[in-house]
């Protein structure tokens, strides 16, 4: 005798382990539990997907056996590799979403050290104001190229501290 019984198994393309339990029971009759079990999947819902449960004679199992089976297999199988691809999906998210995380926490530190330093070279500068030592000043004033962000306070402080320097041909009065 020969069956297609595999064959047929094997075009329903299952992903997982196919587990079949016969239990007779009385009067020629059978329980049949067909469950689909798939270890690839991570989500640990796929747990909760119950076995599937016919019951019948030899003869009505024979006749209605993949008719009754395939629809629901299918089903779980796919949504098993489903769950699998979305929890792939999520863990992919978390590493992002922790490199994104990190990324904007060392552009946060790098901007206030840089911060740090121009407050820095900017109290240098006015504590040798106040010494009226109007170049060195000048000299310690952050550079406007490596802080765009406070190029107008630091163009004012140089235009106020060359107002020192030397005498204007236009304000003073020629003897």
């Amino acid at each position: 005798m020969q069956t297609n019984f595999f064959r047929q198994l094997a075009n329903m393309n299952l992903t997982g382990d196919l587990q079949i339990i016969l239990r007779p029971t009385k009067e020629n009759r059978f329980v049949l539990s067909v469950m689909l079990n798939n270890e690839q999947c991570g989500d640990e819902a796929r747990k909760l997907i119950p076995p599937l449960h016919l019951r019948g004679t030899a003869e009505e199992l024979d006749n209605g056996f993949f008719e009754s089976i395939s629809i629901p297999l299918q089903t779980a199988s796919g949504l098993m590799v489903d769950m699998e691809n979305f929890m792939k999906q999520l863990e992919e998210a978390k590493k992002k979403s922790a490199m994104e995380k990190e990324k904007t926490d060392r552009e946060k530190k790098e901007k206030e050290v840089k911060e740090k330093k121009y407050k820095e070279a900017f109290q240098k500068a006015e504590e040798l104001e106040k010494e009226c030592r109007y170049k060195e000043a000048w000299s310690s004033l952050p550079k406007v190229s490596e802080y765009p962000d406070f190029a107008e306070n630091i163009r004012k402080k140089q235009d106020e501290y060359e107002r020192h320097f030397a005498p204007s041909l236009f304000n003073e009065n020629q003897s």
